[in-house]
């Protein structure tokens, strides 16, 4: 679903007008028209006002689901990670975090190696 398609959808769940919505986010009603008639695109900081107001992540306003998605391989892992008690997901995103800090650490030590 494209960005206009999506403000459209979540505003009317909502059940506001374009004006009530315009009003919410702090801009001109006509700008909240040129969002959804794809005309123009938001900034930053007024689509980071609109996910607020609209109680959803910028990514789920800008990405497709399949965008976002991990490969299938992990979201079978992530999906029983999931199923864990809290404490022993708390394990998981650590080490998951501390791989990842090292292998940005490796990247970074090897782009300045080869930088010298």
């Amino acid at each position: 679903m494209s960005l206009p398609a999506r403000l459209i959808a979540l505003r009317k769940e909502r059940g506001l007008t374009q004006q009530q919505m315009a009003d919410t986010i702090g801009i001109h009603v006509n700008s909240q028209k040129k969002y959804e008639s794809g005309q123009a695109q938001p900034s930053l900081g007024v689509l980071k006002k609109i996910a607020l107001a609209l109680h959803v992540s910028t990514d789920f306003l800008l990405f497709e689901e399949q965008e976002r998605r991990p490969a299938d391989e992990l979201a079978l892992q992530f999906e029983a990670i999931s199923q864990l008690p809290p404490g022993e997901q708390s394990v998981v995103k650590e080490v998951l975090d501390s791989l990842i800090i090292k292998y940005q650490a490796r990247r970074w030590d090897s782009a300045r190696m080869a930088a010298k």
